[in-house]
């Protein structure tokens, strides 16, 4: 089903001298303006296109796309500020709002800020807030222990980080699960570490437990493997190499390394480690 603020592929049921009627179900025909279109298009072929609203409040079509949709977060730079809040910069040539009422903080000119893409319930209109926790889940019953997601950095608290997982969900990498700097708006694959009892939800950058360490050893000897039985990542490696080839700490790391070395699997030495 076609909806406003989300991509949809629909057919071309009328053609005019500026574009092409899309249909777009429940919408009704949505317009296809005529810069988006090109000489192979022709009646019946079904198009990839987004859906938002033309400054008539219009349903209209763009085969632009934009870099989130509604009901995702992204990290998007300020492109102007006036009476009615902020206009976020997030790939159409109609900016993005974010009402004074969604900004966590007045946002400012030249900065960027991690928000979340929500559907104005009374205008239909595409909105975009950073108080993220008015729009995202934080209770996290539904997710598993050790299961990967995709983390947005969204902001730093004493504690350590805070993060969007999946769009959907806020969570915390505490600071000893962290292992390295991480910048606001960085996105990164996380894992869940724990979910708490009142349903917040602790992340790690690392899968834990049997089940990661099995898998960090796996991937040490496929990267061996793939690089004739040698790598100078050896126990003496920065962590910033280590983390840039497997996305792990340095400890992590050196554990695997230990223990594929007991089971006589690799040799370690001062320069670097092989297959056995």
């Amino acid at each position: 089903m076609a909806q406003i603020g989300q991509h949809a592929r629909l057919p071309i049921v009328k053609l005019v001298d500026f574009g092409a009627y899309l249909d777009a179900q429940e919408l009704g025909n949505v317009l296809l303006p005529k810069r988006y279109l090109d000489d192979s298009m022709s009646l019946g072929d079904e198009i990839d296109v987004f859906i938002h609203l033309d400054s008539n409040d219009i349903p209209v079509a763009t085969t632009l796309k934009p870099r989130a949709c509604v009901g995702e977060s992204a990290y998007l730079p300020v492109a102007d500020i006036n009476d009615a809040g902020a206009f976020l910069d997030w790939g159409l040539p109609k900016h993005l709002l974010v009402p004074f009422n969604e900004q966590h903080k007045r946002f400012e000119m030249g900065r960027s800020y991690v928000v979340t893409l929500f559907l104005d319930p009374y205008s239909q209109r595409i909105a975009a807030s950073s108080k993220l926790n008015r729009h995202l889940e934080e209770n996290g019953k539904a997710l598993k222990i050790n299961q990967a997601v995709e983390l947005l950095i969204c902001g730093k608290s004493d504690m350590g980080y805070k993060a969007v997982i999946d769009h959907h969900y806020l969570g915390l990498i505490f600071r000893d699960d962290a292992f390295r700097q991480l910048s606001y708006g960085e996105r990164i694959q996380g894992y869940i570490k724990n979910i708490r009892r009142d349903g917040k939800i602790d992340l790690s950058l690392q899968p834990s437990g049997d089940k990661g360490r099995d898998r960090l050893q796996q991937k040490i000897l496929d990267h061996l493997k793939a690089n004739g039985g040698r790598s100078d990542l050896n126990d003496r490696a920065q962590p910033d190499d280590i983390y840039r080839e497997f996305n792990v700490s340095k400890g992590a790391y050196k554990k695997a390394l230990g223990a594929l070395y007991k089971q006589r699997l690799i040799v370690i030495d001062h320069q670097e480690i092989r297959l056995i």
